[in-house]
């Protein structure tokens, strides 16, 4: 630790003030015993992984931050059949750790590829991308409660994942320690082929990069090599010589709205429908694994209540809810890719505008008056309120 050390050397973002105290845990003894020294005191105290998905204020920290560097990857006995089960520490790398299974034809991460940050925080931001979600393979994780003596087991289920959050995220102090993850095992089918096959592309824009149809398999090597591309022309890809990187990847999630509210928006704005009963979860239609347009949803609804069977009206039923483009919403509320606020030296990423850059010694204040503007030119033309993805701390919007 030296006194100059501050949350701009530590996250994606380079910006945030310095830290008091910092600490790191490379074993998980060091980090058991890392945290139980830091909740003895009466001081705050902050875990960090990778830095990719939190914003820190310039004041910085006032207390200890431990960084969860640990290391290991298991594979643990007892998978059923055609399946693979890792024990992944929190400390790893996220991309390293879908490069070694991809490497092993292991399926079921390929479509995560590039997603920057450590193991530990997967959970915590229930992350998703191209058709795939963490929660599809996850089972449980090591979970060290403030103040516990040794780490327990949560499954997926206790963790109450939904949309970009999770009850770790709502607020349960405490450290991921290690993460479960049960995926695909195409060893023997690569044995036959001679290529390990991923699952079924579920997402519209992966599908057209690759050339395939949805729903089509294709070697899962190629899919992570697809989806780097992807994320690289997006500029969320960690790239010391691409401004566009310097980033929390996207600040904004998609809102999901009531299907009343998303009939409001214009006829042209993308939708998705979403399961009723689990409103936190966007859940693809069979028809369209990217997602089912709102229009499409309609015309069903309205095929089914002109039939004989009773039916409750629409107007009168509770309803869908509806995912919206955040991306759209902020390009229609007046805001292109590259707008700076005058003087500021933060900024809307030049190739996507859900991302908020700093373009080269950007404040945390730069970057916050940044995301309030957008939230009040999105509020004022749609009357929809972005919520923030990043982690916030000494700062609020």
């Amino acid at each position: 630790m030296t006194d100059a050390t501050t949350f701009s050397e530590l996250t994606t973002l380079r910006v945030g003030g310095p830290i008091t105290r910092l600490v790191t845990a490379t074993t998980q003894r060091d980090l058991v015993d890392l945290a139980r020294e830091a909740w003895q005191s009466d001081a705050p105290w902050l875990a960090l992984g990778g830095g990719s998905n939190l914003l820190v204020g310039d004041e910085g920290f006032d207390g200890t931050v431990i960084r969860v560097a640990t290391r290991g990857i298991e594979v643990l006995p007892g998978a059923a059949e055609g399946s693979v089960r890792l024990r992944v520490q929190a400390g790893e790398t996220w991309d390293d750790l879908v490069d070694w299974t991809v490497e092993q034809g292991f399926s079921g991460l390929e479509a995560l590829s590039g997603i920057p940050g450590s193991v530990g925080a997967a959970p915590v931001q229930n992350i998703g991308a191209y058709g795939q979600e963490l929660e599809a393979v996850l089972v449980g994780i090591e979970f060290l409660d403030e103040g516990a003596d040794a780490p327990r087991r949560m499954t997926a289920d206790e963790l109450e994942l939904g949309y970009r959050t999770s009850v770790l995220k709502q607020g349960l102090a405490g450290i991921v320690v290690s993460v479960e993850l049960d995926l695909h095992d195409t060893s023997a089918e690569h044995a036959v082929l001679g290529e390990a096959l991923g699952q079924p592309i579920a997402y519209a824009q992966l599908a057209g990069a690759l050339g395939v149809q949805l729903g089509d398999r294709v070697p899962i090597a190629r899919v992570r090599e697809t989806v780097l591309a992807l994320r690289a022309s997006k500029g969320m890809v960690l790239d010391p010589d691409d401004p566009d990187s310097v980033s929390a990847g996207s600040f904004f999630t998609n809102p999901i709205v009531t299907e009343r509210v998303a009939r409001t928006m214009p006829a042209d704005a993308p939708r998705w429908y979403v399961e009723p009963d689990e409103p936190d979860e966007v859940t693809p239609l069979s028809t369209l694994a990217s997602g089912t347009p709102l229009d499409a949803f309609l015309e069903l609804q309205a095929s089914l209540e002109a039939s004989d069977a009773p039916a409750e009206p629409l107007e009168n039923a509770p309803g869908p809810l509806v995912k919206l483009s955040a991306a759209w919403l902020i390009e229609q509320s007046g805001i292109r890719r590259g707008f700076a606020l005058p003087g500021s030296r933060a900024a809307i990423s030049s190739k996507h505008t859900l991302a908020l850059t700093n373009r080269g010694g950007a404040s945390a204040g730069e970057l916050v008056q940044l995301a309030r503007f957008v939230q009040q030119r999105v509020q004022s033309e749609f009357g929809i309120v972005l919520r923030p993805e990043p982690v916030l701390v000494g700062v609020e919007l």
